[in-house]
């Protein structure tokens, strides 16, 4: 389990098929030295198991599966990718309950910083920006307003959501720290659900009553 905090981000240096999987090897001497081998760990929110583990990279293989589902399959050498090794019992639970089971690839549509860039008070340093996501249509039912997803692995809240495309806050910090900076309108990234949404709304199916609305209000209702 993780948590959607990012530790580090890493690069993507190398892509080798074998067989029916492609082997990925990723430079991350923030973190590469702290893994053995088997080990699994995120990477921008796939769980992955850690391979031929130097001390300051790693590989992983990627199944057709993950291929197909996920961001990874779109990667090229260079890209960079939000890692987060597994949350340790006991731990503070930082940002929320992340399987690293990508329910679908979005489309990010829009990255702007809060402040024009056009304004003399701007400073891309500082900024906040608003990330515009547009989910596919199988993981709609479980986006909620105020609720928690996670994009490219990385904790965040659902601050709007038009039926469609989700709106975040991204802070300052978490701009800079993941692989958000990198990315170009237009570029796929891997979206979870919240399971405890997820949950909820299989529970509100189990009880066929379809006129409900998974909402806020529900949510809180239903004890969750």
């Amino acid at each position: 389990m993780f948590t959607g905090i990012i530790e580090v981000t890493g690069t993507l240096i190398g892509l080798e098929s074998r067989g029916g999987v492609r082997r990925i090897t990723v430079e991350a001497p923030g973190i590469a030295g702290r893994l053995r081998e088997g080990d699994s760990l995120g990477v921008s929110g796939v769980c992955l198991t850690a391979l031929d583990v130097g001390p300051t990279l790693f590989h992983a293989d990627l199944a057709q599966e993950t291929l197909d589902c996920t961001s990874l399959g779109a990667l090229t050498a260079g890209a960079k990718v939000n890692l987060e090794l597994p949350t340790a019992a006991g731990s503070p639970l930082g940002g929320h309950i992340v399987q690293g089971h990508v329910d679908g690839c979005g489309t990010m549509t829009a990255l702007d910083p809060v402040i024009p860039e056009s304004s003399p008070n701007f400073d891309k340093q500082t900024t906040d920006w608003t990330l515009k996501v547009r989910v596919p249509e199988k993981v709609r039912p479980w986006m909620v307003h105020k609720g928690s997803v996670a994009v490219e692995g990385i904790s965040l809240t659902i601050a709007e959501f038009d039926g469609e495309a989700i709106t975040i806050a991204i802070l300052p910090l978490t701009y800079w720290r993941t692989n958000l900076h990198t990315l170009n309108v237009g570029a796929p990234v891997n979206v979870e659900a919240d399971v405890l949404v997820k949950l909820a709304h299989a529970q509100m199916l189990a009880e066929k009553k379809p006129e409900l609305e998974l909402t806020e209000a529900w949510l809180v209702a239903s004890g969750f």
